[in-house]
């Protein structure tokens, strides 16, 4: 699996990366050029059964394979295949015998609306709403920070249910197709990431097909919810690929650059850093295999992903920083290229969640108290 993706990588992403312009958004039929390939490693599948047209590979497999995709890309595929498993966990049979062989085959490019302006880790604080207008179904708000929006041929969109109820509170979700319900979108510019597809989406009296909307048993974000905890390990490794990176260029930099009539590799303090480096690379790696590795059998926990992800983007993000350092003024290059990883690790650290609220689920979790909001279990428990 990782040398599958490895030589994928090498043959595909990275001449295509490279010989784009780095601070614009890849063309959309890059983006599925690479996801029908990606599909054909079972990446955008990873999560569904055999049977729904899924690959059947373990989420260990799958984070094996995703550390060695360049994180731009990445992100993408997660937001593609966590939006496809999200749909096959809450769709009914109809929509998934509809939707899902051409997301799963790459042909179309999925994407999730969660946040919003003023709701971000509290998904039920949405109000994008669902309600009928002059007889048509008709959906109005407005999403932010939403990976593939701007090349997206579908949205699923998290919004609260006012078809009966104009002040209801209820939440449910619903297929927004891009051809049949045109809607607006924008691209955010954002420090790193900049050959991706960050952007906005508003809906303003978009008419939607009824039969687009999911209405799950499991309540309109538990599924949301539960796929972060697959979502947060998988977005750490990205971090990992990074520092992976910054720490091989720095290790044959400090064996080549000479200070004193001498490589700077042989002095102390340089062994030293390095050590750390190395450290911190292997034990985000192990802690993020660890996470996804317990979500196979069937132990993983929300707390145990959010640990690995708060702890992995630190690690990952110092480690990058001491690899820079290492170049000296060299380092402050473009073309040492480590100034543009760390700006990239930098998106990991908010992305499914900020430091700070995995750091109250993981500390929920260990002590049985809910940080605010009441009793866990409650309805408006944190997640």
């Amino acid at each position: 699996m990782r040398d599958s993706s490895r030589n994928l990588t090498e043959r595909l992403i990275n001449p295509m990366l490279n010989g784009s312009a780095k601070t614009l958004p890849l063309p959309k039929q890059s983006l599925i050029s690479l996801l029908q390939k990606l599909a054909e490693l079972g990446f955008t599948g990873a999560r569904l059964p055999t049977n729904s047209g899924g690959s059947g590979i373990s989420m260990l497999e799958y984070g094996i394979g995703f550390e060695q995709i360049p994180p731009v890309i990445a992100l993408a595929l997660m937001a593609h295949e966590g939006s496809t498993a999200r749909l096959y966990a809450d769709g009914n049979s109809e929509q998934r015998k509809r939707f899902l062989p051409d997301f799963v085959s790459g042909k179309r490019v999925f994407c999730t609306g969660s946040t919003e302006p003023d709701t971000g880790s509290d998904p039920r604080g949405v109000r994008t709403q669902l309600y009928f207008k002059d007889g048509k179904l008709v959906l109005d708000g407005r999403k932010m920070w939403i990976s593939n929006v701007t090349v997206c041929d579908a949205i699923l969109v998290t919004c609260l249910d006012r078809r009966n109820d104009k002040d209801g509170q209820r939440v449910v979700k619903v297929v927004v197709e891009r051809n049949h319900s045109p809607f607006h979108s924008a691209s955010i510019e954002t420090i790193g990431y900049r050959q991706g597809w960050f952007g906005e989406a508003v809906f303003d009296s978009c008419q939607v097909f009824p039969e687009n909307v999911i209405e799950s048993d499991k309540g309109g974000t538990a599924v949301l919810k539960s796929s972060w905890s697959v979502n947060r390990p998988l977005f750490s490794l990205s971090a990992v690929h990074l520092a992976q990176n910054a720490y091989n260029l720095a290790v044959e930099y400090a064996c080549m650059r000479k200070q004193f009539g001498q490589p700077i590799a042989s002095r102390q303090l340089v062994q030293k850093e390095l050590s750390d480096i190395a450290t911190a690379i292997a034990t985000s790696r192990l802690l993020c295999y660890q996470a996804l590795s317990a979500i196979d059998d069937g132990t993983g926990t929300e707390g145990n992903s959010a640990m690995a992800k708060r702890y992995t983007q630190n690690a990952c993000r110092e480690a990058i920083w001491k690899s820079m350092n290492l170049f000296g003024a060299m380092g402050l290059s473009v073309e040492a290229k480590i100034e543009g990883w760390l700006r990239d690790v930098n998106m990991i650290a908010v992305g499914d969640g900020t430091n700070e609220i995995l750091s109250l689920i993981h500390g929920r979790e260990i002590t049985g108290f809910e940080a605010f909001r009441g009793p866990i279990g409650s309805d408006r428990s944190l997640h």
